[in-house]
Order: structure tokens, then sequence, then C-alpha cells
């Protein structure tokens, strides 16, 4: 495994609480809030680690939301999802760790560009398959998958959202799994930091439960994103310095 030191542990365990509490509460949130921080901690930290434990954390937001699920109006973002997978595969395959830091500064800041911009597309099928490419292909190189899929659930109620987002969330974590096998990006490694930062998801989405209707999500978006802005822009800027 990676060294981390305990800080770094430490560190990766608060951001990924504060990541799944924002995602228990909002439906999404935990790659643009952990994923720019834990990159900052430790590279290693993502995606695949990150990706695992929001695989787990959807599993639990799928359990306590499905009475609101509606899955016909998954299905379309799920089959887009498919060529999300194929085309992150490919990106993976052919980058270099180089290649991966700016690849992943500026697949964060276009997420936080997205989230920023004001776009509100309808929710039908053709959006949904744009919208679940996107955020597959996203969500598997950075793990920040949200603002593609958030844009077109933006108008939704708050059930409906975590329900359906949860769902589309957990089959597209099982896609971006598969291709970062397949790219050699999840290993045994992975796995072993995956296990030491697992208790900070635990936690957080336990605090979502007390904070649902409590927590002013849209007062906190603004300092969500900059954060994401910053840490993006630090990842960018560390990859244009390693060429």
């Amino acid at each position: 495994m990676t060294d981390l030191s305990l800080l770094q542990i430490i560190l990766a365990n608060l951001a990924l609480l504060a990541g799944a509490c924002l995602q228990g509460v909002a439906g999404y949130g935990i790659g643009t809030l952990a994923a720019p921080l834990l990159f900052l901690i430790n590279p290693a930290l993502v995606p695949a680690p990150l990706v695992l434990n929001a695989t787990v954390l959807t599993v639990f937001m799928l359990l306590r939301n499905r009475a609101a699920l509606q899955v016909r109006e998954v299905r379309f973002a799920i089959g887009g999802g498919v060529g999300g997978t194929v085309l992150a595969w490919i990106t993976l395959m052919l980058i270099s760790p180089k290649g991966f830091e700016l690849a992943f500064g500026v697949l964060i800041l276009i997420g936080v560009a997205l989230s920023v911009g004001g776009i509100r597309p309808a929710l039908n099928a053709r959006n949904s398959i744009l919208a679940g490419a996107a955020s597959t292909y996203m969500g598997t190189i950075t793990a920040v998958g949200g603002p593609p899929i958030a844009m077109i659930y933006q108008n939704q109620k708050g059930p409906l959202v975590r329900a359906n987002m949860s769902a589309f969330f957990l089959v597209a974590s099982f896609f971006s799994l598969a291709a970062l096998v397949a790219a050699g990006y999840l290993g045994q490694q992975e796995l072993q930091l995956f296990a030491v930062t697992f208790p900070g998801v635990l936690t957080g989405f336990w605090l979502s439960g007390k904070l649902v209707n409590r927590m002013p999500f849209d007062g906190l978006r603004p300092l969500i994103l900059a954060i994401a802005a910053v840490a993006g822009t630090a990842a960018l800027a560390r990859g244009l310095m390693s060429l």
C-alpha cells in the first residue's frame, strides 16, 4: 500500500465524512467535495478508493430512499453510462500518470463549471442519456460524476433526487469499477486504501440522517464549489509542472 501517514489517513477520513454527509443530504456531493481534497492529500486516494467508498455509500442511500425510486426515469441515464464507461476506459488506457493529473484537474474544473453554469436541461430521455454518459465518464476518471446527472434533477424534489440519483450512481459505480480494473487502476493497494478510509464514509452517512432536513445545502453549495475549484486548479498546476 502507498505509505500514508496517520495525519493523511485522518484528513482523508474527514474529507470523506464531509462528502458522505453532503451526499446523504443532497443526493450527490461525495465526489465533488472529497475527490479534489483527497487528490491533494495523496493522489493514490483517487479514483479507485473513492469510487469504492462511493459505491457502498450509494447502497446505503438507495436503501434509505427506496420508497421514492422511479426506475423508468433512471434507465436512460444508465444506458448512457455504458458509453461513458467505454470512453473512460479508453482514456485511462491511453494517458500516462502525468496525463492523469492533467485530466483530473481539467475534469474537476469542468464539473465546477457545470454546477455554476445555470443550465437547466429538462428531465427527458435524450438529456438523461447524455448526462449519464458524461457522469460515468467523469466519475470513472475523477470520482466526480455528480454535476452532469445533478443538472437534470435540479428541479425535482429531495426524496426523488436522492433515490433516483442513488440508483444511477450504484450502477454507474459498478461500470466505473469494471473500467478501472480493466485499465489497471484498481488492485490490492486501492482496496487497502478503501479499507482505511471507509470509516469516514460510514460516519458521514450516519450524520446525514440527523441533518437531512436541517442542513442548508444551498447555502453550503458556493463553499463546496470553491473548494473543488481551488483543488482542481492545484491538480491541474501539478500536472503542468510535471510535464
